[in-house]
């Protein structure tokens, strides 16, 4: 027997995008249910354990809003729990550090909280689509399938499979069907941050060109992307990116995860005995399987270009600030780019129509689905960028609810003052100033 649930608001993926998407409907008075095909919350943070979340302070700011919320919560533990740092890396800005294990339970605690009934190892099938709208849609878990009814959806699974399947056009992509290399992640824990850090290069090139040079590190590592972690004396390893992999194919997926592994062992090997300061680490939080970057992204009534973000375009309808630069991961034989987008101390906003589909009228879609260009996507794609845009797509989801209105028929503006009203930096008029120390509270 087929097991049925209802739901005002089902959001597909438990990433950063559908954590903020499920708790922006359940705090507008919506039932929301959430599935993750996983057995935890968060996504790449769940895929990369330790990754920072970078681009949530535009000009020295917080975007505010849930990740703002997320991010105090566990500043303010005891003992604190994440803290706010300059990147070492180039045109990044500021990013959150912070305990891994710590940040997942204060997220499904925020879940809790909100009355959101969480589905995990759950994966969302065919959606039935009648008149022009999703009515249902087929998932299924270890115990066998079920069917979910909604009155609204948010798509935020990464790949899109349920968007698709509804006949939402799409480019893979480049749109030449190039993608993002895929990245495994780990940490080195017992290293000496004096010694491992003394010479100020955050790319570590030298030492990689001797590596690849012996024979002892893959060509792809020419930079070492090595980064303090939360806790003392941790190394944040976000260094072996695969090439060439289709993030949609769980088999291809499945090789590229097992080649990260032997490149993660072999970079581990190479850290401890030529780099000083690993002499006595060892590696830790190896992801369990590769972060994907880029799949599909979906056709919605706005695309995001690049032109429009380095002109700092701040649209009416922009739902979250980001100065992010484009942040581009050896899309076929390209190397990786930190190109800043925007002068320093500006920024841009990403449109809400960049998340609203023309023809379902009660589908909306968040994080690295948006609409945009390869080099905008590049930019739009951080974490905090994916935790704010899954909040406005549940708030305007569970807005068109309570009205009886399509997504299309919603007035952006409403959507903006709300996002406002809970918090959120740098829109409807808000404008973010460049801060010194750049350090405030979120």
């Amino acid at each position: 027997m087929v097991r049925q649930f209802h739901t005002d608001v089902l959001v597909i993926g438990g990433g950063t995008a559908g954590f903020g998407a499920a708790l922006g409907a359940a705090r507008q008075g919506a039932k929301v249910r959430l599935i993750e095909g996983t057995s935890k919350i968060g996504g790449v943070m769940a895929f990369c354990p330790g990754m920072p979340w970078g681009g949530g302070y535009p000009t020295g700011r917080s975007i505010g809003g849930v990740f703002g919320e997320l991010t105090d919560m566990l500043a303010c533990m005891e003992p604190p729990m994440a803290e706010v740092r300059p990147s070492t890396l180039e045109n990044f800005g500021y990013e959150v550090i912070y305990d891994h294990e710590a940040a997942v339970f204060a997220m499904f605690q925020m879940l809790e909280d909100a009355g959101v009934e969480v589905h995990l190892n759950t994966f969302a099938g065919a959606p039935v689509v009648e008149g022009g709208r999703i009515v249902r849609v087929e998932c299924t878990d270890r115990t066998g399938p079920m069917v979910i009814e909604a009155g609204m959806v948010i798509d935020c699974s990464g790949d899109g499979d349920t968007s698709a399947r509804a006949g939402v056009p799409y480019v893979v992509g480049d749109g030449r069907g190039n993608m993002m290399g895929v990245t495994l992640s780990f940490s080195m824990v017992g290293a000496d941050w004096e010694r491992v850090f003394a010479k100020g290069d955050p790319y570590f090139e030298e030492e990689a060109a001797f590596g690849i040079a012996q024979g002892l590190l893959h060509p792809d590592l020419a930079k070492l992307y090595l980064m303090k972690g939360f806790h003392r004396d941790t190394v944040f390893c976000n260094s072996v990116h695969i090439r060439g992999v289709d993030g949609t194919d769980p088999q291809a997926v499945a090789r590229a995860t097992q080649e990260g592994r032997r490149r993660c062992h072999q970079l581990a090997r190479f850290l401890a005995g030529h780099v000083p300061g690993f002499e006595r680490a060892r590696m830790n939080e190896l992801g369990p399987t590769v972060g994907v970057r880029e799949t599909r992204k979906l056709e919605a009534v706005h695309r995001i270009l690049a032109s429009d973000l380095r002109a700092g375009a701040k649209p009416a309808d922009g739902i979250v600030a980001c100065d992010n630069p484009i942040d581009d991961v050896m899309r076929g034989d390209a190397d990786m780019t930190h190109d800043a987008i925007v002068a320093q101390g500006d920024y841009y906003t990403i449109p809400f129509r960049a998340m609203v589909p023309e023809g379902i009228a009660n589908l909306l879609f968040a994080g690295r689905l948006v609409c945009a260009d390869p080099a905008a996507f590049a930019s739009v794609r951080g974490m905090p960028q994916c935790m704010a845009m899954g909040q406005a797509a549940g708030t305007a989801a569970a807005m068109a609810l309570a009205d009886g209105v399509s997504v299309q028929a919603l007035d952006p503006a409403r959507v903006v003052a709300s996002l406002a009203a809970q918090g959120m930096r740098g829109i409807g008029g808000d404008a973010l100033r460049r801060h010194a120390p750049a350090l405030e509270a979120a």
